[in-house]
């Protein structure tokens, strides 16, 4: 091989940061979820005005993109206080598979699963919609059935 083409290869440009997936539901949010997207596009743009390194600043600016986007598109919904069944902003106990797990029925970006925050959108989440304490729901996980018992839905707390 030609030492030109390794040196035009080795000169070329790092390729463009790739941009952020944005899902195509609508962007539900809670109260909540609505202050993290603003505290991300604060956050970001302070890093962008501190950072001079500019494959840094393509991501941050890739990322800030990613959030005016997110709150651009918000759709705020509070939580009921005193829901009668599994919606988003619920807080769901459910017993699965012998154990008992505390859920909280979020937007996309509120997601945090280890922490019992799941997205609406999520099969869990749409498996559970409208279900009301007592129920038992089936769900489909890794190609077999399950069954969920709904221990509890409560609302909000302000």
């Amino acid at each position: 091989m030609s030492r030109a083409f390794t040196r035009e290869i080795d000169d070329a440009p790092p390729p463009p940061v790739p941009e952020r997936q944005i899902s195509a539901a609508r962007n539900l949010v809670t109260p909540s979820g609505a202050r993290q997207i603003e505290q991300a596009i604060a956050t970001l743009s302070q890093q962008i005005e501190a950072s001079g390194d500019s494959d840094v600043l393509a991501a941050l600016k890739r990322d800030l993109r990613y959030w005016h986007a997110r709150h651009a598109s918000m759709e705020i919904v509070e939580p009921s206080r005193t829901p009668a069944v599994v919606m988003f902003g619920t807080h769901v106990t459910i017993k699965r598979g012998g154990k008992t797990k505390p859920l909280h029925i979020v937007g996309e970006d509120e997601a945090d699963p280890a922490a019992g925050a799941i997205a609406w959108t999520s099969p869990l989440a749409r498996a559970l919609e409208g279900a009301s304490a007592g129920d038992v729901v089936e769900f489909e996980a890794a190609g077999r059935q399950e069954e969920i018992v709904v221990l509890s839905v409560t609302g909000a707390s302000r």
